[in-house]
C-alpha cells in the first residue's frame, strides 16, 4: 500500500480551498455584470448568491454525516464533479434560474471540500488543530485575493464574465489531480461512531456554537460578498478592498498559532468580534481613502473567526467529531445564504428611498451602501456579547478541551 503523505494531502485542500475562495471573489467581481446582462435586481442577486451558500451547508450536513462510512477520498471526488459542473452550468447560463441552478452546484463542491478536509486534518495534525486549521484557511482569503485581482484584471480589459469563470477549471483540474493520486489516511484521532456524534450534538455549549456561527459568518461574508455593490461609488475601489482585506486575513491565519496560544480561542472570538463591529461601523461612516483604513481593521476583525470556531468544536467538542465540524461549517453557510437576499433588499430599498429624496444615481447608491454596512454591524455586535458570555465561563470549558502544543507542526 502507498504510504500516506500528509503534506501532499494539505498541499491538495489548500489548492481545493482556493478554488471555493475564488468563486466567491470571482462572482462579487461579476455581479454587476450579471445584473446588466440579464437585467437582474439586487434581490434577484441576492438569491442567485444565496444559492452558493445554500448549497454549501447541504453538503457539509450530508458530508459530516457520511464522513466516517464514505471518507475524505470520496467526499473530493463529489467535490471535484460539482465544481466542473457547476462552473460549466455558469457559463452556459441563459438567466436567473439558470444562474441558480449552476450556483447551487458550485456552493455543494465548496462545502464538499470543507467536509472532506478539515476532518482529514484535524486527524493528521492532532498535537495543534487550531492552528493547523487555521493555516489551511489561510488559503480561502489567500484564494479571494487571487480572484478579486484576477476578476480586476479581466474586468478592466473587457474579458466577459463567462471567461472569469472559465479560468477556475484550471485550478480545479489541479487539485483533482493531486487528491487522486495520493493515499489517504485512516481516522485515528477524531471520534469516527456516528452514533456518538450525533448523540454529542445535544450538548448545550454545541448549540451555543453553533448559534454564534451563523452571526460570525454573516459578519465575514455579507460585506464581503457585496463589496463590488456596496462600495461602488465610495471613491474606493471594491476589488481592491476585497484584495487588501483578504490578503491581511491570509497572513493572519499563517500566524494564528501565537494568537491561539496566548489568547486561547475563546478570548481570540471575542477580541475578533469586537474589532469587527468597530470596523463594520467605520464603513459605513468612511469616506474615500478612510474606507480602506476601515477595511484593515475589518480584516483583522473577521481573520480568525471561521477556522477557529471550526477548530473551537473539535477541541472543546470533541466527541461531535467531523459531523460537529461540518455542521457549525454549514450553520454559518446557511446563515450567510438566508442573509444574502435580505442585504439585497436593504440596498434596493435604501436606494429608492435615496432616489425619492432627490439625490441623484450614484449620490443614492453610496447612501444605500452606507445605509446597508450600518445594518450589518449588528451582527458582530450580537455575537460580540455572546462571546462575552463563553469567556466569562472559559475556566469551565478548558477542564474538557483536548490539549493541544503551542506550535504548529512544520509543514514541508
Amino acid at each position: 500500500m502507498k504510504e500516506v503523505n500528509k503534506n501532499k494531502l494539505f498541499l491538495a485542500a489548500c489548492i481545493s480551498l482556493v478554488v471555493t475562495a475564488m468563486t466567491f471573489a470571482i462572482r462579487a467581481g461579476i455581479l454587476d455584470q450579471l445584473g446588466v446582462q440579464f437585467n437582474l435586481t439586487d434581490t434577484q442577486l441576492g438569491y442567485i448568491n444565496g444559492m452558493a451558500f445554500l448549497g454549501f451547508p447541504i453538503a457539509t450536513v450530508i458530508g459530516g454525516l457520511l464522513y466516517n462510512t464514505l471518507g475524505a477520498r470520496k467526499l473530493m471526488m463529489i467535490a471535484f464533479a460539482s465544481h466542473i459542473l457547476g462552473l460549466v452550468l455558469t457559463i452556459l447560463a441563459g438567466g436567473f434560474w439558470s444562474l441558480l441552478i449552476s450556483t447551487f452546484f458550485i456552493g455543494f463542491a465548496n462545502g464538499s471540500v470543507e467536509a472532506a478536509c478539515n476532518p482529514m486534518i484535524a486527524d493528521m495534525y492532532t498535537r495543534n488543530r487550531t492552528a493547523m486549521l487555521n493555516r489551511f484557511h489561510v488559503w480561502f482569503p489567500g484564494g479571494i485575493v487571487i480572484g478579486a485581482l484576477v476578476s480586476k484584471f479581466m474586468t478592466d480589459f473587457d474579458m466577459g464574465w463567462q471567461l472569469q469563470i472559465g479560468i477556475m477549471l484550471i485550478p480545479t483540474l489541479i487539485y483533482g489531480y493531486l487528491f487522486f493520486k495520493e493515499q489517504f489516511p485512516e481516522s485515528e484521532h477524531i471520534e469516527t461512531d456516528t452514533g456518538l456524534n450525533i448523540r454529542s450534538l445535544a450538548s448545550p455549549l454545541f448549540i451555543f456554537i453553533i448559534i454564534c456561527m451563523t452571526l460570525t459568518a454573516i459578519s465575514e461574508f455579507g460585506p464581503q460578498q457585496w463589496v463590488e455593490r456596496i462600495l461602488g461609488n465610495s471613491g474606493a475601489s471594491p476589488m481592491l478592498i476585497l484584495a487588501m482585506v483578504t490578503g491581511i486575513m491570509a497572513v493572519g491565519r499563517y500566524f494564528a498559532g501565537f494568537m491561539v496560544h496566548k489568547l486561547n480561542p475563546i478570548g481570540v472570538l471575542l477580541m475578533s468580534a469586537i474589532i469587527t463591529t468597530v470596523a463594520v461601523y467605520s464603513m459605513s461612516i468612511a469616506e474615500g481613502g478612510m474606507i480602506y483604513a476601515a477595511a484593515v481593521l475589518f480584516a483583522l476583525g473577521v481573520c480568525y473567526f471561521w477556522p477557529t470556531m471550526i477548530g473551537f468544536t473539535s477541541e472543546y467538542l470533541p466527541k461531535t467529531g467531523a459531523l460537529g465540524m461540518s455542521l457549525v461549517g454549514g450553520a454559518g453557510m446557511l446563515s450567510t445564504a438566508i442573509w444574502q437576499p435580505v442585504i439585497g433588499s436593504w440596498l434596493d430599498s435604501a436606494r429608492e428611498n435615496a432616489l425619492a429624496s432627490g439625490v441623484v444615481q450614484e449620490a443614492a447608491e453610496l447612501a444605500a451602501g452606507k445605509a446597508t454596512l450600518g445594518k450589518m454591524m449588528f451582527f458582530p455586535l450580537t455575537v460580540a456579547v455572546l462571546f462575552g458570555i463563553l469567556f466569562f465561563f472559559r475556566k469551565k470549558l478548558e477542564e474538557g478541551r483536548v490539549p493541544q502544543a503551542h506550535g504548529a507542526e512544520e509543514i514541508v
